[in-house]
């Protein structure tokens, strides 16, 4: 596995303090973001998922710790849109250039914005996707909130 990809790049050439962590990611995971939280040994709100959804048909990229889900509802208030909805798969790989389980809000093909969930921004270190499957990158959350340009905003249901 190579620990360099699109998002290391982009965080490094950012000048943001990360470190790289690998696991055993499993394909057949009924949630990858727990499972991920699972073999990293953390808690699950600490490991955070790269959603990317559409909010009034227009992409966005939407970072939430593990355990919980989207409100679509605030989704599309996060960014003052009416509504919102999930991508399919294809859509947000062929967009991100990352394959589902390992996509990243760094470093995508195509730069989207990007919402991450306020309360993230309390925890001293979070994980998040590190652009593979099974390889996940440790920072500051309000690093990555200034790296991605992102809003943070109440996303959970």
């Amino acid at each position: 596995m190579s620990k360099t990809t699109r998002a290391t790049q982009l965080l490094s050439q950012a000048g943001v303090a990360f470190t790289v962590h690998a696991y055993d990611y499993d394909p057949n995971a009924e949630r990858v973001g727990l499972q991920a939280a699972e073999a990293l040994g953390e808690a699950p709100h600490r490991v955070l998922k790269t959603l990317m959804a559409e909010v009034d048909g227009k992409p966005v990229c939407v970072v939430v710790p593990s355990d919980r889900e989207v409100s679509m509802k605030k989704l599309a208030s996060a960014f003052h849109g009416k509504s919102a909805n999930m991508m399919k798969p294809a859509d947000a790989e062929r967009l991100t250039g990352y394959h589902v389980g390992g996509i990243s809000p760094f470093g995508q093909k195509k730069t989207v914005p990007t919402a991450i969930e306020e309360a993230a921004l309390g925890e001293p270190l979070v994980y998040i996707n590190g652009g593979q499957r099974g390889l996940q990158v440790r920072l500051d959350p309000k690093a990555a909130l200034k790296a991605l340009k992102a809003v943070a905003a109440p996303l959970i249901a």
